[in-house]
């Protein structure tokens, strides 16, 4: 009997699930093993949940049903979708939110209609400034009196982007219910927080959006009782996950294979660098690269493990940006964007 692996609970109400990142090794995560990220409870979709309506400040508004979006202009598009809260149970001091470990991440295919395309059938303003986008799904905030939705929106040239895409299939199926059927806002490069499931409306606006998920949460706060010097999450940082081996495995003398992921927001993975004695010295992993632009990087290092004792395994990425992985996180006060070297302890018997 084939054993499988299962998510990793941590909370149900709303639901939030990581993915056993460690025990995947696919291009493309399976539904089942996508990570779950809500801030509410799941909605109550009907018919009209069918239809994507698009307003604000345009001369024609716009309803497009599913049926319609299905013969419209496709791209698909090969992507991971991280949460900002990534591996935010590795920060010291500690902070408050859901304590991700590792698998608030998932990659797939999605396929569906250019956003442009869409707001190119409205005749939306020269003047606008934003795109505002809704889900169905809708709660209270702890800090606020009424029930709100799930609201974000995109400055509008990233809005405009070929790649910023409404997404209706995941690895060519419909999206699940669990994961924003029957539309998904699909953002390249960003956090997750900005990939709007459930989409049900799109607003063009002339101002800057100020909804509580925008300025409120999702926002980095440098300062432990401050709000000075803080500015939004945005942009994926370069990132690695060493799937194996787990943390404080126990191992003979041999031959390991040390292996993972690495991901970026900005242009591509170039490098991956392995440490066996705390950061002294580094050796170049092998890349496993995919012809897709947006693709995370598979690596691996073949360890000759001679000597019993206790390892520290660090592994850090490097984009073609220049950018890479620093030995310690940038703290901050909601957990957002840990992406420190990646490290695990062994022991060798």
């Amino acid at each position: 009997m084939e054993n499988k692996p299962f998510l990793t609970t941590r909370s149900l109400q709303p639901e939030n699930q990581e993915s056993p990142i460690h025990f995947l090794s696919s291009w493309l995560t399976p539904d089942k093993y996508f990570y779950r990220r809500n801030h509410f409870s799941y909605p109550v979709l009907t018919s009209k949940h069918l239809w994507l309506q698009i307003n604000g400040n345009i001369s024609q508004p716009r309803f497009f049903h599913l049926y319609e979006m299905l013969s419209l202009p496709v791209k698909s598009l090969i992507l991971p979708l991280e949460c900002a809260g990534n591996k935010r149970a590795h920060f010291h001091p500690k902070v408050y939110g859901e304590q991700w470990e590792d698998g608030a991440i998932s990659q797939g295919k999605w396929t569906g209609v250019p956003l442009f395309y869409l707001l190119e059938q409205t005749g939306f303003s020269k003047n606008t400034k934003e795109i505002v986008f809704e889900g169905a799904d809708f709660g209270r905030k702890p800090n606020k009196d009424n029930m709100i939705p799930y609201r974000r929106s995109l400055p509008l040239e990233k809005a405009l982007h070929p790649d910023t895409i409404i997404a209706y299939q995941y690895n060519n199926k419909s999206l699940d219910y669990k994961h924003g059927y029957p539309f998904r806002l699909i953002v390249p490069n960003w956090y997750g927080m900005a990939s709007v499931k459930w989409l049900n409306k799109i607003e063009i606006i002339d101002h800057s959006f100020e909804g509580p998920f925008q300025t409120e949460d999702y926002v980095y706060y440098p300062h432990k009782n401050d709000d000075q010097e803080s500015y939004p999450v945005t942009t994926l940082h370069v990132n690695s996950i060493i799937q194996q081996p787990l943390p404080f495995t126990v191992l003979n003398t041999g031959i390991h294979e040390i292996k993972g992921i690495a991901w970026t927001g900005k242009g591509v993975v170039t490098e991956i660098e392995v440490s066996l004695n705390n950061g002294d010295t580094w050796k170049q992993a092998v890349l496993e690269r995919s012809n897709d632009p947006y693709a995370w990087t598979k690596w691996f290092l073949l360890w000759h493990a001679e000597k019993k004792g206790e390892y520290s395994i660090y592994v850090r990425a490097k984009d073609s940006h220049g950018r890479v992985q620093p030995l310690q996180p940038f703290w901050n006060r909601m957990g957002y964007g840990y992406n420190a070297v990646s490290k695990v302890n062994v022991k060798i018997e």
